[in-house]
């Protein structure tokens, strides 16, 4: 199978070394001339880090260089029977590049979108082919994390489904479909992780803090850590992106506190400091068990509210939470550890709590009432 990529970023090429070291053919291009002459290097200077770790074999890294070919232009694409497109975030941009597309290739070849905040639907809007087209959302980095989300819209067809799955999982990711709606299942059930943290900020406790009680719950790095991590500005779009696309509801509020964390430039580890980056972590604080439980019982609720909305399974959004996160356990893992009556007493008690602005964060999903 040939594999398209447009876009050599550095998701884009991800991608295309996810395909590549699958023994793909990759053609892959990019409407800026310096990324095309850059990317092989870049590719390889990737892969050779890996050899100089022993993760990869000389004879392999060459293998998976002969493999990507770095293409001019788009109609270079043609022979390809799945092409990716992993560039800007923007409607109309990423429409023009599957209208371009769409005349190009073979009419069983399969459209994806890397897209992590627009509508699958939308994008697809406009085709004369939009079954061809559905959702390959990769994590960055893309060849290490395992995790893919698979979107299919409601006149997505089925063959395409399984050519991206196949080809995808037999490129060693673990594919979890789930609906075209705003976040999907990481980008979405992942709120509550920084957002509840962040109504504990508000509430007085430290970052440092709460970030000691969810390490110490198993969690590898604490909200803030993450936040840190990821960057406070793109942590911010993410956030105000979602409460736009779900109606600014307060499950999804975007705290003053983020806002003027990206206001200071203080941004994470891009910049030197963020919110607990780079001072140690103090000991878990004795009440590390109350914040680990409410923090995962707004975690629950979220993921609760996605499954009632139907499209996924409590197992995938747990495999999704696990793999796209590295989150020790996924939400309904949760919801079996704390038993269900200590997740219900707990929203009760913070919808009880909640000041004006929040009234409503709290309640529970359908299969949360008691």
């Amino acid at each position: 199978m040939t594999i398209g990529i447009i876009g050599l970023g550095a998701m884009g090429l991800g991608i295309a070394q996810v395909y590549a070291q699958a023994g793909h053919e990759v053609l892959a291009t990019d409407a800026n001339a310096e990324a095309r002459g850059s990317a092989a290097a870049r590719l390889a200077r990737s892969l050779d880090a890996r050899v100089a770790k022993g993760a990869m074999t000389a004879e392999t890294r060459d293998a998976v260089l002969g493999h990507l070919r770095v293409a001019d232009r788009i109609e270079d694409l043609a022979p390809a029977d799945l092409v990716i497109e992993a560039v800007v975030e923007r409607l109309d941009v990423k429409q023009a590049v599957f209208a371009a597309l769409e005349g190009l290739l073979s009419p069983d070849a399969v459209l994806a979108t890397n897209t992590s905040s627009l509508s699958v639907g939308a994008i697809a809007a406009g085709l004369s082919r939009p079954d061809r087209l559905l959702g390959l959302h990769f994590f960055n980095p893309a060849p290490a994390m395992r995790l893919v989300e698979l979107i299919p819209h409601p006149t997505t067809a089925p063959d395409a489904l399984a050519k991206a799955r196949s080809l995808t999982e037999a490129a060693g990711k673990t594919v979890i479909q789930c609906a075209d709606r705003p976040g999907f299942i990481v980008n979405r059930c992942a709120r509550p992780y920084y957002g509840e943290a962040l109504a504990l900020l508000s509430e007085g406790r430290s970052a440092a803090e709460i970030d000691a009680a969810m390490v110490a719950a198993g969690f590898p790095v604490g909200p803030f850590g993450l936040i840190d991590l990821i960057g406070a500005d793109i942590n911010l779009a993410a956030t105000e992106s979602l409460a736009a696309a779900m109606g600014d509801h307060p499950r999804y509020h975007v705290f003053p506190a983020l806002k003027a964390q990206v206001a200071s430039g203080n941004l994470g580890r891009k910049t030197g400091r963020g919110f607990v980056f780079p001072d140690p972590l103090p000991p878990a604080p004795s009440d590390a068990a109350a914040i680990t439980l409410r923090i995962e019982a707004v975690l629950v609720n979220e993921a609760a509210w996605l499954l009632a909305e139907g499209g996924t399974t409590a197992e995938a959004i747990d495999t999704a939470l696990r793999l796209g996160l590295n989150f020790p356990r996924g939400p309904f893992a949760m919801l079996a550890q704390h038993g269900r009556d200590a997740v219900q007493t707990t929203l009760a008690a913070l919808e009880t709590a909640a000041p004006p602005g929040l009234k409503g964060r709290y309640l529970p999903a359908p299969d949360l009432r008691p």
